[in-house]
């Protein structure tokens, strides 16, 4: 019994890495599609969510069997309850992807307002910290999620300037407002990006350590 239920366990993390790869992926291709003004790329972005999002209800599926059959206890609960919300997390990393594809179909509409160097940056920030919450998961390393938790604020930032001189950019050109409110959107969808990343990584020290960090939980715990 011991060892089947280690199958399952197994299977669960297998089943979620693949689709953490495939978030990652749907990520690079949108904004990809974005800087190459793509629309075939744009819509491809569309058959990928919907991969990650067969992927969520077959690990739904799992846990929700794990959970009635084997009844985890301890660091096995931990880790199958937090699979359900990481995973919850990487089906929402694949709706901003279409949202970002979105707009780059709106902008192939619209002449080019500026170089969007800042968006890329933006997204490989965002990206990066999601490969770094699917490594910390993989290694069940709760110091690598903590570094993750204090990396948000430099997207926050860049996310900050380039709002400013789209801003700027709107208020000088009228024309240029259609073209300068989709790359504002963009840059949200990017940031919550981030967000979820930072979700996961909370989920890391949680199954590691059993210990509660969002919310600034163990701040509030030590006052």
């Amino acid at each position: 019994m011991e060892r089947h239920f280690d199958e399952e366990l197994s299977a669960l993390r297998t089943r979620l890495l693949l689709m953490g790869g495939q978030a990652e992926a749907i990520i690079h291709k949108a904004v990809d599609a974005l800087q190459a003004r793509d629309s075939a790329l744009a819509e491809s972005v569309f058959a990928d969510d919907r991969k990650i999002d067969d992927l969520e209800i077959e690990i739904d599926e799992l846990v929700i069997r794990m959970l009635a059959l084997r009844q985890p206890v301890g660091t096995d609960l931990r880790f199958v309850t937090s699979t359900l919300k990481i995973c919850n997390d990487l089906e929402r990393v694949g709706d901003h992807a279409v949202n970002i594809a979105q707009s780059t179909l709106r902008l192939n509409k619209e002449p080019e307002v500026r170089p969007i160097v800042d968006i890329p940056r933006i997204a490989m920030l965002s990206t990066n910290m999601l490969t770094e919450a699917l490594d910390a998961f993989v290694h069940n390393d709760a110091a690598a999620a903590r570094r993750i938790l204090t990396e948000d604020d430099e997207v926050d930032h860049l996310k900050g300037r380039l709002h400013r001189e789209l801003v700027t950019c709107m208020a000088e050109s009228p024309r240029c407002i259609p073209a300068a409110m989709e790359l504002i959107l963009v840059s949200r969808n990017l940031e919550r990006v981030a967000d979820l990343a930072t979700n996961m990584a909370e989920e890391v020290v949680y199954i590691a350590e059993a210990r509660i960090v969002k919310h600034h939980m163990e701040e509030r715990e030590a006052h």
